[in-house]
C-alpha cells in the first residue's frame, strides 16, 4: 500500500472514493458505465495504468451482484435464452482482436462511437431502432457477432451490447441480467489478461480491492434508484448513457 500512496497524493483520495461511488450509483441505476466512469475519474489524479488496476475488482465484484441479484437461477436462464448472442460475440471477438494491429485506433472508436451516438439521439427523439424481442437464432447471432467484432477490435464492448440489447426493448430486470452476466464474463477475462500484463498485480491489487468497499455501496444505491423507476425511465436513463459515452468515443476517435 505504500506504493500507492506515494502515486496518488493525500488530497486525490477523495477524489478517488468519490469516484468509485458514483461509478458504482451508474451501475445501479444503467447496468453498466462504471469502467468509463472510473477509468476517465481515476486518470485524471493518478497514471492510467494504475486506473485501469483500480477498476478490476469493482468492476467483477458488481457484476456479479447485478448478475446474481434475482437468484443463480436467474442468471443461468439469462445465459440460457441469450446462448447465441454470447457464443457468436465470443467467436468473433477472438478473431476481431487480430485486427487490432491493422485498423488505427482512432478510426475503431469513431466506427463505435458514430452509430451509438446517432441510435441514442434518435431513441430520444421518439424514433427508435427496434430488433424483435424473441429474433431468430440469424438475427441473435448477428446481433452478436456485431457487438463481438467492436469488442475484439477496441476492447469496448459495454455501449454496443447495451446499444443491441436496449434495441430489443427488454424488461429491465432481464436486461440488467444478461449485462451482469455479459460484463462478468469479460470482467474475468480482463483480470487475467491483466494479471499477464503486470498491470494486475501484487503492488496494485490492494487498490482494487480497496475500491470495492465504495463502489458496492454505490451500486446498492443504484438500484434501490432503479427499482423505484418504471421501464420507460429506465430506458430514457440507459440512452442518456449511451448519448455520454458514444459522444466520448467519437472525441477520443477525433483527438486521435
Amino acid at each position: 500500500m505504500d506504493y500507492l500512496m506515494h502515486i496518488a497524493s493525500p488530497s486525490a483520495w477523495g477524489v478517488i472514493i468519490f469516484v468509485s461511488f458514483f461509478a458504482g450509483i451508474v451501475k445501479g441505476v444503467v447496468g453498466f458505465s462504471m469502467p468509463m466512469v472510473m477509468i476517465s475519474g481515476l486518470g485524471s489524479v493518478m497514471p492510467a495504468e494504475l486506473a485501469i488496476a483500480g477498476m478490476i475488482l469493482p468492476a467483477l465484484v458488481t457484476n456479479l451482484w447485478q448478475a446474481l441479484r434475482q437468484g443463480p437461477k436467474a442468471a443461468w436462464e439469462a445465459i440460457r435464452r441469450f446462448r447465441v448472442f454470447l457464443l457468436a460475440g465470443v467467436i468473433v471477438l477472438v478473431f476481431a482482436a487480430q485486427l487490432v494491429a491493422v485498423l488505427p485506433q482512432h478510426i475503431v472508436l469513431l466506427m463505435i462511437g458514430v452509430p451509438i451516438t446517432l441510435f441514442a439521439v434518435s431513441s430520444l427523439l421518439g424514433r427508435p431502432l427496434r430488433f424483435p424481442p424473441n429474433p431468430s437464432p440469424w438475427i441473435e447471432g448477428a446481433i452478436g457477432g456485431v457487438t463481438g467484432f467492436f469488442g475484439g477490435i477496441s476492447g469496448v464492448w459495454g455501449a454496443t451490447t447495451v446499444a443491441m440489447l436496449t434495441a430489443q426493448d427488454l424488461d429491465k430486470h432481464e436486461q440488467m441480467r444478461i449485462q451482469g452476466v455479459i460484463f462478468g464474463l469479460g470482467g474475468v477475462a480482463l483480470m487475467f489478461a491483466h494479471m499477464a500484463s503486470g498491470v494486475f498485480r501484487q503492488e496494485t491489487a490492494p487498490l482494487s480491492a480497496f475500491l470495492v468497499v465504495p463502489a458496492v455501496i454505490g451500486i446498492g444505491l443504484g438500484f434501490s434508484v432503479q427499482d423505484r423507476i418504471d421501464q420507460s425511465a429506465f430506458r430514457r436513463m440507459t440512452l442518456v448513457v449511451l448519448l455520454i459515452a458514444g459522444a466520448n468515443l467519437i472525441r477520443r476517435g477525433l483527438m486521435g
